[in-house]
């Protein structure tokens, strides 16, 4: 059984975590929670703003062990990333998975972990609208597309787009 790990902080968008890990698990995917924050409980947000439900990690990010890990993903909510693109620690788990080749699925706002950790650089992606100014001065090239697939980055723009970044994930763990 594959594994896929998500990779989040706090004040993460609660539907880029929850929708996505329960149609991975439908898929028959083992699924885990790391998270770069100091506690296993971590906030999930609604529309960014509003305050979602608690989730409990499995791990922090400090024990990850990518080898045990088929794919990585990364959810947005603005905080979170904002944070996570500052978190070295999450940087190395990112790299590694980059490095390996294993899918690196990225959503809403997640992609400007991309920009921090060096990956976003040539590179075709999409992300949350706003995201698309730092996305080009980073060097990628910014599309507006459900999904993106550029080698094992798989990008998509917000939870709306969350059926096909699944299925895209789906595909490339195939």
């Amino acid at each position: 059984m594959k594994t896929i790990a998500f990779l989040l902080h706090n004040n993460f968008e609660q539907a880029e975590y929850e929708e996505v890990n329960n149609q991975l698990k439908d898929k028959g995917y083992k699924t885990l929670l790391i998270t770069t924050d100091k506690n296993k409980e971590v906030q999930g947000m609604k529309q960014d703003v509003n305050k979602g439900d608690t989730f409990s990690a499995d791990i922090f990010a400090k024990d990850a062990k990518v080898a045990d890990y088929d794919a990585l993903v990364l959810p947005g909510g603005t905080v979170n990333a904002d944070t996570i693109r500052g978190n070295k620690e999450a940087h190395g788990i990112i790299n590694a998975i980059n490095d390996a080749g294993k899918p690196l699925a990225v959503i809403c706002h997640a992609p400007w972990v991309l920009i921090n950790t060096g990956i976003a650089k040539g590179k075709t992606l999409t992300a949350y609208q706003t995201l698309q100014i730092d996305l080009e001065n980073a060097g990628a090239k910014f599309v507006d597309k459900t999904v993106q697939i550029d080698g094992n980055l798989i990008t998509s723009r917000n939870p709306d787009d969350i059926k096909n970044f699944v299925e895209a994930i789906d595909k490339a763990l195939s």
